[in-house]
């Protein structure tokens, strides 16, 4: 049966009425559907790429032609099952959130890596999702992908319908805001696609004046190389010394755009166990973090996005958070000591990286 017969074979109403009522017993959020269709986007990527403004993600560079076809990264594709799935921690709350960047003795983590890897959980759903189509409709072509591969999910996830891009590029949803990750089912049947949602930013601008970095360079344009989210992650080397202040206590990606934005007083807590947050990371310290051995960093992040970024890069980030603290008038005397002294007894066995930032940190010349 060709794709287009077993495509008109089948009642499309009721099976687009089944995929989301399947979607949402995997613990799904949001289902969409789009075509492969990419448009200017493609064009934007290169631009972006050609001004260099993906730092050292040099794989995004590598794959940009993928990027821009998802009928190259997997041939015969025709839909894209677009899915969203909230992750916002049950006892999160944004007050709260705010009150610990203002303390400087906190390691702040961001809220999507305080629980599971969300690359396996959506992975492993999303798995089980397609062979629950398979049973229903038979053997079809299909790859899933999370954040995994050469794919403008984004860009699709809005083409599908499941929100709009925000002005600090994020998609965004007016039942959810923008605390969601994103899935996709890439397909060989020509299933109806959805229509696109309005845009509801209108004039507000608040995500591009909290930047701490202003990483948002104008309305829907990030530097990705100013963004703490970057250069606490992705970036392998040491922190440009000029956003280093700014950082603050983030010690792990940063949340300030969606913590300001409007859409976000709709976010929608999680319901599932494996975003719950894990260790503590929503209320612990920098001493405490510091005092982690490998060992314990290894064993604690099992399971955790963190956990990829190696032991030199999350002490790299924490030395810098811990100068932030030494320079900041809100810390008293008590706390100031004990940083220090933390600081001066790790840099004699610290690696190169790290002994770079405890000494800009110690300010020691």
């Amino acid at each position: 049966m060709s794709l287009s017969t077993k495509s008109s074979s089948l009642d499309q109403p009721k099976l687009r009425a089944w995929l989301g009522q399947q979607a949402e017993s995997l613990g799904f959020d949001g289902l969409r559907i789009t075509d492969t269709h990419l448009g200017i986007a493609s064009e934007r990527l290169q631009e972006w790429l050609a001004e260099g403004r993906h730092g050292h993600m040099e794989y995004m560079q590598r794959h940009a032609d993928l990027r821009s076809d998802p009928q190259l990264l997997v041939p015969g594709t025709v839909r894209v099952i677009c899915v969203s799935m909230n992750y916002l921690p049950p006892e999160s709350d944004f007050d709260a959130e705010w009150q610990r960047l203002e303390d400087p003795s906190q390691a702040v983590v961001s809220m999507y890596a305080r629980g599971r890897d969300y690359h396996k959980v959506l992975r492993n759903r999303l798995q089980e999702f397609a062979k629950a189509i398979e049973e229903k409709i038979g053997a079809f072509g299909y790859r899933v992908f999370t954040d995994s591969a050469p794919l403008m999910e984004v860009e699709l996830a809005r083409k599908a319908g499941l929100g709009w891009r925000g002005k600090h590029t994020l998609l965004l949803n007016r039942e959810s805001g923008s605390t969601f990750f994103l899935g996709e089912i890439l397909i060989d049947v020509p299933l109806p696609i959805d229509e696109e949602q309005e845009e509801h930013c209108g004039t507000c601008q608040s995500c591009i004046d909290i930047c701490p970095t202003q990483a948002i360079t104008a309305p829907y344009q990030l530097d990705a190389r100013r963004c703490i989210s970057y250069l606490t992650i992705e970036n392998p080397k040491a922190i440009p010394v000029e956003f280093r202040s700014a950082m603050g206590n983030r010690v792990y990606g940063c949340d300030d755009c969606q913590l300001i934005c409007p859409w976000n007083k709709f976010a929608k807590r999680t319901t599932l166990p494996d975003f719950v947050q894990r260790h503590g990371l929503g209320q612990a310290s920098l001493l405490q973090l510091w005092s982690w051995t490998e060992a314990e960093f290894e064993e604690r992040h099992e399971g955790s996005a963190i956990r990829r970024i190696g032991y030199s890069r999350w002490r790299r980030n924490l030395a810098v958070a811990m100068g932030n603290a030494l320079a900041s008038s809100k810390t008293d005397a008590t706390h100031k000591n004990l940083i220090q002294k933390a600081l001066s007894e790790s840099l004699p066995t610290a690696d190169d990286l790290v002994a770079e930032h405890i000494e800009w940190a110690l300010k020691i010349d």
